[in-house]
């Protein structure tokens, strides 16, 4: 794998039972860069994500993440590399506070045993209060900093949107995954999370790699599309390329491309 590739999905196939939700997927994601992964309902973009993030197995091909293999690693050890994510469906701790939400996390930078933890030494202490301002400075760039003692559960949607984000962060990834971050959100939101998606990248100096199925937000942020249909990539290439691309718009439309642009 060159240097210059954070991470690179080589020929991955999945199948469950006699289905190949996923078939031949190629994918190399250099550092900063912003790319989208995009298709039709159905097409295999969150069964991507769950293979690069380890919660399925591919049945085919290899996942590199900074050299390393992960096909056969857990999911937390995949995190530990660098790759965090968000969820389609939002899934967060709900019971628990704002604040607590974004230190679980970061949990993994936090080194202390069960003895430390029970007894409250100044290890413990140490790594808590480093932990505290950690999620707060993160609360304070996605303006929830006042609602962080707050439950979760009490948030508006768009700031649940906000939140899981900001808990990915804590995970201190070289690459983010965002699972359709627009989804439920009106359109002024979905303006904000644009910049805020741009934001992100530049101030921390991570790469992301986001499904969406607003078309808007895709070509207005991404650098580089990739386009799936029925598990297979079928174009890839700048967000002006895939608007003319013949394939994709028959896949989106139905149609012969003649019938018009995206």
């Amino acid at each position: 794998m060159a240097d210059d590739i954070l991470l690179q999905a080589q020929g991955v196939t999945i199948r469950f039972g006699g289905l190949t939700a996923v078939s031949n997927f190629n994918l190399a994601i250099r550092p900063h860069e912003l790319a989208g992964l995009i298709g039709p309902n159905g097409a295999g973009k969150t069964t991507i994500f769950n293979m690069l993030t380890g919660v399925y197995k591919p049945t085919e091909g290899q996942i590199h993440v900074g050299g390393k293999v992960t096909t056969e690693m857990k999911a937390y050890q995949i995190t530990s590399l660098g790759v965090a994510r968000t969820f389609q469906n939002i899934r967060l701790f709900k019971e628990l506070t704002v604040l607590d939400n974004v230190k679980i996390g970061g949990h993994i930078h936090y080194k202390y045993s069960g003895t430390s933890a029970v007894l409250h030494t100044n290890r413990f202490r140490a790594a808590e209060d480093l932990a505290e301002d950690e999620a707060m400075n993160l609360l304070e760039i996605f303006g929830l900093a006042a609602r962080a003692r707050s439950d979760a559960k009490n948030l508006p949607y768009g700031d649940q949107r906000r939140l899981e984000i900001a808990r990915a962060l804590a995970a201190r990834p070289r690459l983010l995954l965002l699972d359709e971050p627009a989804a439920g959100l009106n359109d002024s939101e979905t303006q904000a999370l644009m910049n805020t998606i741009h934001d992100i990248r530049d101030r921390f100096g991570i790469a992301i790699l986001l499904i969406e199925h607003n078309m808007e937000l895709v070509m207005g942020i991404c650098e580089r599309i990739i386009v799936l249909n029925f598990g297979k990539t079928i174009a890839e290439g700048t967000p002006e390329e895939i608007r003319r691309n013949d394939a994709v718009i028959e896949a989106y439309l139905g149609e012969p491309a003649h019938a018009g642009d995206l």
